[in-house]
């Protein structure tokens, strides 16, 4: 994993170009650690993962995972125990995250993708639940995004075929924020993310809260959540900044958590 600051926005890159990124468990922990560490950083602001070598990630390594089969049970369970610790982080994160994809995203690759906030994706990328190729199923809660991404049909094509979805299509479908040049996805998701970071934090922590706590409530556990959210919200400094901009008419200088 390479790791950089971009002013207030961190950039973690997926750093195994020659195997296009395949992902193994201890670059899941280490990403999933530099995630939680960000969210309790006051610097960052946002946070963008993306891969080298014009790839954003190939998945599960196939070679690791064809060893970790002949050993233990026990060892197989911590080792997706792993990816779903990354899964978790990005979803728990506090700041904003958003992929940048260029090439494929396969497998694990294509879940962690989804999991992020937002996806930038560049105009020829692809994404592949490429699980059943391998005689395998999605894991880190990939069946659970894609259903909730996609329409079902599409979302029971890629699974249960493996076949490839574009970045065109998908952005069709809102499952794909931004499309961007070839070789420009990061650039373009590195822009989006310093806007973002500028942006009031405590308001952009409530919003992921909603956003992830919608689909365990009903409605009326969902209203009362916003209601109780709303009022913190405006009890708070950054709603007193936004507001007074507004009614100035000037942009909002909001703080750092």
């Amino acid at each position: 994993m390479l790791e950089s600051r971009h002013g207030r926005v961190l950039s973690l890159v997926f750093n195994n170009p020659g195997r296009r990124n395949a992902l193994r468990p201890e670059t899941s922990q280490t990403m999933a650690k530099a995630i939680r560490l960000a969210a309790e950083d006051e610097g960052v602001g946002a946070v963008v993962i993306s891969g080298a070598g014009g790839h954003f990630c190939a998945g599960g390594d196939l070679r690791s995972l064809g060893e970790a089969r002949r050993g233990r049970r026990q060892h197989l369970y911590e080792r997706i125990a792993r990816l779903n610790e990354f899964v978790r982080a990005i979803r728990q994160c506090e700041r904003p995250v958003i992929a940048a994809i260029e090439g494929h995203a396969a497998g694990a690759g294509c879940v962690i993708a989804l999991a992020c906030d937002l996806i930038v994706a560049a105009e020829d990328a692809q994404f592949t639940m490429a699980y059943v190729k391998a005689g395998l199923n999605p894991d880190g809660a990939g069946t659970w995004f894609l259903s909730r991404a996609l329409p079902r049909q599409l979302a029971a094509e890629m699974a249960l075929t493996g076949v490839a979805a574009g970045a065109r299509r998908l952005a069709e479908l809102g499952a794909v924020n931004r499309i961007a040049p070839k070789g420009k996805a990061l650039a373009e998701a590195l822009d989006w993310a310093a806007k973002l970071a500028a942006g009031p934090p405590r308001a952009s922590a409530r919003i992921k809260r909603l956003l992830n706590e919608a689909p365990k409530h009903d409605y009326e556990q969902h209203l009362e959540l916003e209601r109780e959210l709303m009022v913190e919200a405006l009890s708070g400094e950054e709603a007193g900044e936004g507001i007074a901009a507004f009614l100035e008419k000037r942009p909002a200088r909001f703080r750092s958590t």
